[in-house]
């Protein structure tokens, strides 16, 4: 694990308890919702649970924790991330890449001018989008091939081959 990547990563957020016997409804943040299946290990305050059993009712997550067997300890859980180590992340095929993992990189033009960095990315169904504020402000760059040439997470950085009009259409200034 590099020291720039988080130990732990939130794949869900407890909403409420479900019932009386200390069930939790779980809105998932993950692209990968097999976590929440029985015997799964997920970190609540940073401390380790396992799943017993698990069901899911309208696209939530309902989870019956190991340590959790009451109302009154379900409603103290209310409002926490749902968490797994860095470890038990799920490998990506080539040229995929967790959103944490390009929070903070460096976003360049193949001329060699620096835009910023990606301080968050923007989830549409056509492509993602990412916000790369810099010196000049901040500017949408579209996560596709046309622009995209390049992600370094090694050197941290991004190149982008920017499409005529992109960085002055997209570009919101800087406060001045």
């Amino acid at each position: 694990m590099k020291s720039s990547e988080p130990e732990f990563i939130t794949v869900g957020q407890i909403l409420s308890p479900w019932g009386i016997e200390g069930k939790l409804k779980v809105e998932v943040v993950t692209d990968f919702p097999q976590r929440f299946t029985s015997s799964s290990k997920i970190y609540i305050k940073r401390r380790p649970m396992t799943i017993d059993s698990a069901e899911w009712h309208k696209g939530k997550a309902i989870i019956k924790l190991n340590t959790v067997n009451n109302i009154e300890d379900a409603q103290r859980l209310r409002g926490q991330p749902v968490e797994i180590h860095y470890s038990q992340l799920q490998p990506l095929p080539e040229g995929q890449y967790y959103h944490f993992q390009l929070i903070g990189l460096e976003v360049w033009t193949t001329q060699g001018e620096l835009l910023g960095n990606v301080t968050q990315i923007l989830t549409a169904e056509s492509n993602d989008n990412y916000v790369v504020y810099g010196a000049k402000g901040e500017v949408l760059i579209p996560a596709i091939e046309d622009v995209v040439k390049s992600i370094d997470l090694g050197k941290r950085c991004i190149i982008i081959e920017p499409i005529e009009g992109l960085l002055s259409l997209n570009q919101k200034a800087a406060p001045s």
